[in-house]
């Protein structure tokens, strides 16, 4: 399981600019079942997704596609960690140790 952290590297108008191509490219993530969950920080200066995935390098392979990547707004800190424990509603991505 992975927490992928969206940081703005540009301002918010050119962020907005993007956002449907961003919003359209999130869809697609959640119908392949890659991402479980996904938001605004608060304050609005980035963004958190929760995503599942086989290896590191595939999230990384996946991120870059990012429109916001693509265009230059956002840059990823992508942390991966061992889900030992879950909500009931997550318990088949559970882990073990």
């Amino acid at each position: 399981m992975f927490v992928l952290e969206l940081t703005y590297t540009a301002p918010l108008e050119a962020v907005d600019a993007v956002l449907e191509e961003h919003v359209a490219w999130l869809d697609e993530q959640y119908r392949q079942g890659i991402f479980l969950a996904s938001g605004r920080k608060n304050p609005r200066d980035g963004g958190v997704i929760i995503a599942v995935a086989g290896d590191r390098a595939w999230i990384e392979e996946i991120t870059a596609q990012d429109p916001f990547v693509t265009a230059g707004v956002c840059a990823y800190r992508v942390t991966e960690f061992t889900a030992t424990k879950t909500a009931p509603a997550l318990e088949a991505y559970r882990e073990s140790l």
